[in-house]
């Protein structure tokens, strides 16, 4: 049962992060947060951001360090990027 109370007062990131837009320092729209990397020693440490695209084509992934996103009046920031930054970075993808 104490395990159930610790869950209910605890974090929900497909509440708080996941599909959420990222906006940079000027409130610009920059991407959506679409997954969460969670390292193999249970360390939430990267964000695959999804930039471009319509309805899924041309969609470009990249993969950031959480610790780069701030918050900004409610808002999930990357403070300096813009769409073109985001887009000029490596695309990521999922090992198949």
């Amino acid at each position: 049962m104490d395990e159930l109370v610790t869950v209910t007062r605890g974090w929900s990131a497909k509440n708080q992060i996941m599909g959420k837009d990222v906006y940079n320092d000027k409130s610009e729209n920059v991407g959506v947060v679409d997954d969460l990397i969670i390292t193999p020693d249970k360390a939430l440490t990267y964000a695959i951001i999804g930039t471009g695209g319509f309805l899924g084509m041309d969609k470009h992934d990249v993969v950031i360090p959480l610790n780069q996103f701030k918050m900004k009046e409610g808002k999930i920031t990357l403070p300096g990027a813009t769409k073109d930054v985001v887009k000029a970075m490596p695309t990521f993808q999922y090992p198949k």
